[in-house]
């Protein structure tokens, strides 16, 4: 199962001042660089996320399923963070 790079998360790596290219881990949907150096491999490939949700479903599903990931997920890690900040 491949995964296409939404413009979603493109822009948010803009802002955020990082490139995001397809992961070369099988298991991973992004690798997240910064001034070409790797950071981290960040979405596990068989579970959707905020541009997907809203593509599939509509924005007010798609919200909800970010309320949601947010309050499962609060971890502080480098991965965790750039996962929230560029899929959700």
């Amino acid at each position: 199962m491949s995964y296409t790079i939404t413009d979603y998360t493109k822009k948010k790596a803009k802002e955020i001042g990082v490139e995001v290219r397809p992961s070369k881990n099988p298991k991973k949907k992004v690798d997240v660089y910064r001034n070409d150096v790797f950071l981290h491999s960040i979405g596990a490939i068989g579970y959707k996320d905020f541009p997907t949700f809203t593509k599939e479903k509509g924005r007010e599903f798609a919200d909800e399923r970010r309320r949601l990931y947010h309050i499962r997920h609060k971890e502080e890690t480098l991965a965790g963070l750039l996962a929230k900040w560029l899929l959700w």
